[in-house]
């Protein structure tokens, strides 16, 4: 069914739902907010994250025009930071010395949870070097998004395996990458990883050994053109390769885990 809501129904009545949902909420000062936002559909906002950065003195951010867009679509306004990959260090540095001011700072990577993947992880390390505090706020995740949506318990009972094992970014190349992908093909677990498009063709190659073992991927989640299917390890590039929009936007993929005779080395 086809939602007839517009994001934001209008800056006044967003916020103030926010508000009034999250105003109970203690947002002290010195203190670091690390925000999860969302990964694609700007609907997953959490009204506990709209109302706490609307409170902030100031926000920082992996990309200040991608951030720019989602605080006008609510009508936020404040002043931004880039932190990124590149001048983490540095910039956290300047942060750390805005919070030993009194400042409330959020952290929001381009999209879900920072310090997972994505920058943040540095920052959150020197506030707490400092002695100041870290207050995470949940959010979209393109890792719970995709394993809920491919019946782990199903996998669980079949398998008898609990979980998954979260590998993120593989390295980019060499033997470091050739390495992290024969651990994680011999763990028993779903492999949940992310991959950037300019590397899914490199990826599908080296999956290709994995034979019939079933690879769930998801593209473009919670976007209009979000996409889930499921295939073998094998069939991976054919099916890649058959359509090229399949090569755009950044996908998560859940590798499901080795049969039970697989994994326990039987005949």
């Amino acid at each position: 069914a086809y939602c007839p809501f517009v994001v934001p129904i209008s800056y006044s009545s967003a916020l103030a739902a926010a508000k009034d949902a999250a105003a109970s909420q203690h947002y002290p000062t010195s203190t670091l907010f690390m925000v999860a936002t969302p990964i694609g559909n700007l609907a997953d906002i959490s009204l506990r994250a709209l109302c706490a950065l609307d409170l902030m003195d100031a926000i920082a951010c992996e990309d200040t025009r991608h951030t720019q867009h989602m605080l006008n679509a609510y009508g936020i306004k404040k002043p931004l930071i880039a932190l990124h990959q590149h001048n983490e260090v540095h910039a956290s540095d300047a942060l750390v010395s805005r919070l030993q001011q009194g400042q409330r700072i959020a952290y929001v990577s381009d999209a879900g949870t920072p310090g997972v993947s994505d920058p943040g992880a540095k920052l959150a390390a020197a506030v707490h070097a400092a002695g100041l505090r870290v207050i995470p706020m949940p959010g979209a995740s393109s890792v719970t998004t995709l394993i809920s949506a491919i019946g782990l318990a199903q996998v669980r009972d079949q398998f008898d395996t609990q979980g998954f094992l979260f590998a993120g970014f593989l390295p980019n190349k060499g033997s470091p990458r050739l390495q992290a992908l024969q651990a994680l093909r011999d763990s028993s677990r779903t492999v949940v990883l992310l991959e950037a498009p300019h590397r899914l063709t490199q990826l599908a190659k080296e999956l290709l050994p994995w034979g019939d073992r079933l690879v769930t991927t998801g593209r473009e989640l919670t976007k209009q053109f979000e996409s889930i299917n499921t295939h073998a390890c094998q069939d991976f590039e054919a099916w890649l390769l058959a359509d090229a929009n399949r090569l755009r936007g950044e996908y998560v993929l859940a590798i499901h885990p080795l049969p039970l005779q697989a994994s326990s080395g039987e005949d």
